[in-house]
């Protein structure tokens, strides 16, 4: 199966950052993981052009979590290339009722209406998840050679994307900012210390994060001092 990778990086608002999309094709079709914020849509839009993603080619948007700066396109690619839209269930309510800390732990008053107001998503670009992706699910039937990881601690619902080869789109379990580190920003410190362990015990070469740029495993896992 033919798989290639295109990394679409998206500026996010008030310049605190980007977010990392991933497209990929395969012989068939092309495969989205991750769909960026609302105000990158149309670099979005033009990177896919580009790349030859067109309406009626992109059969599947993966969701790695519910985090608005990785979901808020999702529901506007839905409607425009006919995709289907995955992600865990355990991160379905924060899309489906427009709150990112729907099954987290709840913030301060402040910040609350902080992120409300910088990453709030809008009634249109709420959504229901085509399909519920479980720990080892096959996505073959995509006509990709690759499978679902469970890694939670960001948030209750994170999933990676694993290939036969050794690639693994980690969503924000891990960052690459600066260099290769766990993220900071944590739902469930000992439940990320467990996808840790789980990922390290894979057959993982290239890491693709949601933020920064991919490296290999094994400077994650040994670290240049």
């Amino acid at each position: 199966m033919t798989q290639d990778i295109k990394t679409i990086c998206l500026r996010l608002p008030l310049r605190i950052g980007s977010v990392n999309c991933y497209l990929i094709k395969t012989d068939t079709s092309y495969i989205l993981i991750d769909s960026g914020y609302k105000n990158g849509r149309a670099v979005l839009e033009k990177e896919l052009e580009q790349a030859g993603c067109k309406p009626g080619n992109l059969k599947l948007v993966i969701l790695t979590h519910g985090d608005f700066d990785h979901t808020s396109n999702a529901a506007y690619l839905r409607n425009k290339f006919g995709a289907k839209i995955s992600m865990h269930y355990d991160d379905s309510g924060m899309v489906e009722h427009g709150d990112m800390f729907w099954n987290r732990k709840k913030p301060n008053r402040l910040m609350k209406i902080i992120f409300d107001l910088v990453f709030g998503m809008k009634e249109s670009d709420r959504f229901k998840p085509d399909v519920s992706v479980e720990d080892g699910q096959d996505l073959s039937e995509y006509g990709y050679d690759a499978k679902v990881i469970f890694i939670p601690g960001h948030s209750k619902g994170s999933i990676g994307i694993l290939t036969a080869s050794g690639d693994l789109f980690c969503g924000d379990l891990l960052v690459n900012t600066d260099k290769p580190v766990l993220n900071s920003m944590l739902e469930d410190p000992d439940s990320a210390s467990a996808s840790v362990n789980k990922l390290k015990s894979m057959a993982i070469n290239t890491v693709y994060p949601g933020h920064g740029r991919p490296f290999q495993m094994k400077q994650f896992i040994n670290p240049i001092p």
